[in-house]
């Protein structure tokens, strides 16, 4: 656990997501959970030892599931955007693993299959800001990544979690993306707003102003090759094509290769195919 501000902590040290935990006079907020369920319990026993005040919750920054899976083992109450909880109304109750290969971090850790899903208990729709006796903490939204995409942002410490809005050393999650408004969020986050801020990545840890303008043109680069492929003639192939060449942009391990490719590939299948072709039939036979 490591620290940003007096009792404002970042931990990126379990599998799955990078955390957070604001520890206040009033409670303690975690900012998304581990994955693994022991993990998720070594984590909250690790902030139990420090924390004060008798509000413990969650918020959760999108709804994939690295990022969901471990509520279940914490047990306390969960704040998700409005549109995150509609989406786990859309899910089967408990976690059984997709038959196809997303490049997720769960995809890792077997063991979480048959973990059953903890919902949301308080949602928002625009913002909602906590009171525990210290700075201020507003959860926003900011769409990009998923329509229920949010941000955990402290004004007084110039400290702004961001989920999965900027990945500076892998490949973002972009099947359930909105390409459009993820690049008015980055417009925000590049602007003169967060020019002094200390920006955590809910992928990467540490993200600098820079590493979000090379993420923006990034997904530029998508958008357009995008466009491209949906004029050719079979857009399917266009699409594998790209892969190898948007991976160019990213420095990562040689050994995550095919494990990126592979989040890449299924990404732009399922974007594709939900915005351009508003279905998700073309890239059946590879699922």
């Amino acid at each position: 656990m490591k620290a940003l501000a007096e009792n404002i902590y970042y931990e990126d040290s379990y599998s799955g997501v990078v955390l957070g935990a604001i520890l206040f006079p009033g409670g303690t907020l975690l900012i998304d959970t581990p994955l693994r369920a022991d993990d998720a319990r070594t984590w909250k026993a690790a902030l139990l030892t420090q924390s004060r005040g008798a509000h413990r919750m969650i918020v959760i920054l999108d709804i994939h599931a690295d990022r969901t899976l471990g509520n279940r083992a914490i047990e306390y109450p969960i704040i998700a955007h409005a549109d995150t909880a509609k989406a786990f109304g859309q899910r089967t109750t408990i976690f059984k693993g997709q038959n196809i290969k997303t490049g997720a971090e769960w995809e890792h850790h077997p063991e979480v299959s048959g973990t059953r899903w903890e919902r949301p208990n308080i949602t928002f729709s625009t913002a909602l800001s906590l009171h525990w006796g210290g700075p201020e903490i507003h959860i926003e939204s900011h769409p990009g990544p998923t329509s229920g995409a949010s941000w955990v942002h402290i004004p007084e410490h110039k400290i702004v979690f961001i989920g999965d809005a900027v990945c500076n050393d892998q490949p973002p999650f972009i099947a359930n993306a909105n390409l459009d408004a993820w690049h008015e969020t980055l417009n925000l986050l590049a602007s003169r707003t967060f020019a002094d801020y200390t920006i955590i990545s809910g992928r990467s840890g540490f993200v600098s102003v820079e590493d979000v303008r090379e993420h923006r043109k990034f997904l530029k680069s998508i958008s357009g090759r995008l466009d491209t492929a949906n004029k050719r003639k079979y857009p399917a192939e266009e699409i594998e094509k790209m892969v190898p060449a948007l991976l160019e942009k990213i420095n990562y391990p040689a050994q995550l290769d095919e494990f990126y490719s592979q989040r890449l590939l299924h990404g732009l299948q399922e974007y594709f195919a939900r915005n351009y072709l508003h279905d998700s039939t073309l890239f059946e036979a590879e699922d």
